[in-house]
Parts: structure tokens; C-alpha cells; sequence
């Protein structure tokens, strides 16, 4: 089935492109894509695939919006403070575009539903502030060969990582194991300027529409550093670690674990 006139009026501009066309729209409307964490990298992210005709959009955060995040989670507004983060998301999402199904999952990310949560996506997007999550997400890909695509901000600076199990390096292999509790800072903490989230999570957008497309060069096996303060990108070229705790030759970790000790969930 093609697209409707509607459809192909809403998505002229993506179906001008070669690497697009109307086929790889159709593509995209029958993706489902999975964003965990509605906040500072979840806003842009969910926005820009919303726009893109990503025919699923799932969303997992257990948190309410507050005053302090709309500096930076801009899929929020300030008439809804209060309101569950997924909820106010799906609104914003739905007056985007309604064709898009907007699934909200309210719910903490744990190792007991991580499974079931990620199954029925065909991409993870990581776009949460703490450790806990991101380590289980990331084993949770590992384990079932789900493609994610990480990101993390703080202060002025930001990192991108494209995950392919079985093709690249997974977190793991760059980063083991979590940090000791108060080593890192949350941004709750120490701070981040608003653009950062947005520049990053915009950059895990066109990631996600590389990767379901199937089109252009992914950012699997490379470390993607931002210094906003200098406007400055740097690419850090990593391998797989063949001694990597959850992806390697050996692995140590071979069910899910939770990390509840390191810090609260906190979306950036």
C-alpha cells in the first residue's frame, strides 16, 4: 500500500531525497522506535521522529514535569507542571502528528521489564541521565540484538555512541562498569546548559532515521564528543573489547542486573 496524498504532502521534503523517496517513507511509518527518558534528550528526539513519520513512538519515564526541566525538555510546557512527563510528551507529539502512534509507558526502567519493554521496537533510543538505566539498557540490547543509539550531557558537553550488538563495541566496552556512587555529578547537580540536550538528541534523531532507513555512514564503533563552550566535535574511534563483561569472548554478565545503589532516576 502507498502513501495517501496527505501523507505524501506532509513528507515532500524527505521524499525528494534519493536516499529517501517514497519507499523509505514508507519505511519509516512502519518503524517503531523506543525513547527512554521524556526529558532534556527525550524532547528532541521524540520531536524530530515524531515529525519524521516514525509510524511507533514509544516512551518510558516514571517522572512528572517540573519548572526546572522546561529550560531544556522543551516537548513540555509550562501549563503542564505536574503532569506525568509521558503524558504531556504524547500531547505535544499528537498536535504534531496525528497519524503517529504515541505509546506512553509511566513506569521505572528495571531489569524485570526491560524485555518486554524493547521487544517490539525495531530501535532503542537511550535518553536517560543516569547510570543505573543506561548500563541496563545497554545489556538488555546486547542480550537481544536490539540497535540503541546513547547519548549522555552534562554542563557544556555532550557524547553520542551508536550500538550494533555483534557488529561494534557495546557501552560496556568503552565504559565497564558504573561509576562509584558521587563520582559523576547529575545534571541535577552540576548543571547543563539547555542547547546541549537539544543538539544531542537531534543528533540521535538523524541517527535513528540513518539506521532504519538503512542509508548513510551509522556512528557504531566511534565515541562522538561536543564542547559547546568551544563548538568543537570530536570523534574518538573505539573497538569491541574482546574482555568486555557483557559482549566479549567471555562474558562475565550474562543475566540483567540492576544498579539501583548509584542514583535515582533522573531524566536530563
Amino acid at each position: 500500500m502507498g502513501l495517501n496524498e496527505e501523507q505524501i504532502r506532509r513528507y515532500s521534503r524527505h521524499i525528494l531525497l534519493k536516499e529517501v523517496g517514497g519507499k523509505g517513507q514508507k519505511k519509516l511509518l512502519e518503524s517503531k522506535v523506543l525513547i527512554v527518558g521524556a526529558g532534556g534528550l527525550g524532547s528532541p528526539v521524540s520531536l524530530y521522529l515524531t515529525a519524521a513519520g516514525v509510524g511507533t513512538i514509544g516512551l518510558v519515564d516514571n517522572d512528572a514535569v517540573d519548572l526546572s526541566n522546561l529550560q531544556r525538555q522543551v516537548v513540555h510546557t509550562t501549563d503542564r507542571v505536574g503532569m506525568a512527563k509521558v503524558e504531556s510528551a504524547k500531547r505535544t507529539l499528537n498536535a504534531l502528528n496525528p497519524e503517529v502512534n504515541v505509546i506512553a509507558h509511566e513506569l521505572r526502567l528495571t531489569k524485570n521489564n526491560v524485555l518486554d519493554l524493547i521487544k517490539d521496537y525495531d530501535l532503542i533510543i537511550d535518553a536517560v541521565d543516569n547510570f543505573p538505566a543506561r548500563f541496563l539498557l545497554n545489556d538488555a540490547c546486547v542480550f537481544t540484538g536490539k540497535p540503541m543509539i546513547e547519548a549522555g550531557i552534562l554542563r557544556w558537553d555532550g557524547m553520542l555512541m551508536t550500538i550494533l550488538p555483534g557488529q561494534g563495541p557495546c557501552y560496556r566496552c568503552v565504559f565497564p562498569a558504573p561509576p562509584p556512587p558521587g563520582t559523576v555529578p547529575s545534571c541535577q547537580e552540576a548543571g547543563v546548559i539547555g542547547v546541549v540536550p537539544g543538539v544531542m538528541g537531534m543528533l540521535q534523531a538523524t541517527e535513528a532515521i540513518k539506521l532504519l532507513l538503512g542509508v548513510g555512514q551509522n556512528m557504531a564503533g566511534k565515541l562522538l564528543l561536543f564542547d559547546a563552550l568551544e563548538t568543537k566535535f570530536r570523534e574518538v574511534e573505539v573497538e569491541r573489547n574482546p574482555d568486555c563483561p557483557v559482549c566479549g569472548e567471555h562474558p562475565t554478565i550474562t543475566e540483567l542486573e540492576e544498579y539501583e545503589l548509584y542514583c535515582d532516576m533522573q531524566q536530563g
